[in-house]
């Protein structure tokens, strides 16, 4: 099999430079880069810096008079596509299909993986305007990486930077092998309900959307990713989650351990009912019954600790807590009690933690603690996302 072939694409923003370091690493990696450039990116670098790192000509024009290549004959031959930085604006070119420039044309002839690094203004990213762009791109199966949390070229501090070269680059990598390939990962959201009678159930407040928009943002960077999830009507929009709808825990249990197997991260991000009724009966239970008025429980499978000291445990684990009080110091006791690689802990309450608002997390892990300060659900996933990534990288055990 010979190196993979990879087309580059930079666009114009600041964090074009970001683009010649992800350059040199595929390079380094034996990739065959090809670079196109948009005319705001030849702005920020010199065409002349990434052919003498590529050994190519620069696709810059329209007729090649560059490279030689038309916009067509780019598009073949290659594993994966990267565009980096992709600015809002190009994002919604590419959205809407656009082909107004050699990159967007040539990005309409790929149908190699494309995977975008996304650089803009804190307030861009998070405007529904690109949101819904990025919802659109992400649904035909491009990926994502980035952008992160941190200082912005406005001087303010924001999410809206373009990933680090080195993400990028093994980002890139990883999509010229399939998705099981990648890395495997299981995820579970929701609540559970335990049936009372055929009409009654315990449950919780546990919507899903923060499980479920990690399982979006896992698959989005390019891993095979099964969904275990609970009744609620929150959805993944990305196609390459699957979904396993479960209702009770030992529902859940039982779909969790039926595909551990071969698996690289598990992510218990459900709100399962500790305990659930010992017996339920197949009538509703009416008022004045002899022993309506009482629940007899019995406990739930710990599902959490089941797979970390399992047998068949992945290589990182993470779990989940919420908490009313004593936030960081409970997180961490369950941590090492179940044996979790891990714990994002939040503070709930009838008003706060649950459905699609704000939300604020804890990282907890032998390390210490990191806090994601107030955040939207989708970039509190995002928080969680980098933070397994991160330690992954590092090697978490």
């Amino acid at each position: 099999m010979g190196s993979p072939g990879i087309l580059l694409g930079v666009t114009g923003s600041i964090a074009a430079y970001k683009a010649v370091e992800v350059l040199r690493r595929l390079t380094s990696a034996g990739c065959t880069v090809q670079v196109v450039l948009t005319e705001g990116a030849a702005r920020f670098v010199p065409p002349l810096t990434f052919e003498a790192l590529s050994g190519r000509p620069v696709v810059t024009d329209w007729d090649g008079s560059a490279s030689g290549i038309s916009h067509v004959e780019t598009g073949y031959d290659v594993n994966a596509v990267v565009v980096a930085p992709a600015t809002a604006h190009t994002m919604a070119r590419i959205a809407v299909g656009f082909a107004d420039c050699p990159l967007t044309a040539t990005l309409l002839s790929v149908r190699a993986p494309l995977l975008l690094a996304p650089a803009m203004e804190s307030r861009m990213w998070s405007h529904p305007a690109t949101r819904a762009n990025v919802k659109t791109l992400l649904a035909r199966g491009a990926h994502l990486v980035g952008p992160e949390a941190g200082p912005l070229a406005s001087g303010r501090e924001g999410v809206g930077r373009m990933a680090e070269p080195e993400q990028v680059a093994n980002a890139a990598l990883a999509l010229t092998r399939p998705p099981s390939a990648r890395g495997r990962w299981l995820i579970t959201a929701g609540p559970t309900w335990e049936a009372v009678d055929p009409v009654r159930i315990l449950t919780n407040r546990s919507t899903g959307t923060l499980g479920v928009e990690l399982a979006d943002l896992v698959a989005a960077s390019g891993y095979a990713v099964d969904l275990v999830l609970g009744p609620t009507s929150v959805r993944p929009w990305h196609p390459g989650v699957e979904v396993v709808s479960v209702e009770s825990a030992r529902d859940m249990e039982a779909a969790v351990r039926s595909r551990l197997a071969g698996l690289d991260v598990f992510v218990a991000a459900a709100a399962v009912s500790d305990y659930r009724p010992a017996s339920a009966p197949e009538s509703k239970l009416k008022r004045g019954t002899p022993g309506a008025d009482r629940l007899q429980l019995e406990e739930n499978p710990d599902i959490l600790a089941g797979v970390a000291q399992g047998p068949q445990r992945p290589r990182w684990v993470i779990g989940f807590a919420a908490e009313t009080e004593d936030v960081e110091a409970r997180a961490d006791a369950k941590r090492v009690r179940k044996g979790a690689d891990a714990i994002v802990a939040n503070q709930v309450g009838r008003d706060r933690g649950f459905g699609g608002g704000q939300t604020e997390l804890l990282w907890i892990d032998e390390r210490g603690c990191q806090r994601s300060g107030p955040c939207s659900k989708a970039t509190a996933a995002r928080f969680v996302l980098d933070r397994i990534l991160e330690r992954s990288r590092e090697g978490m055990r």
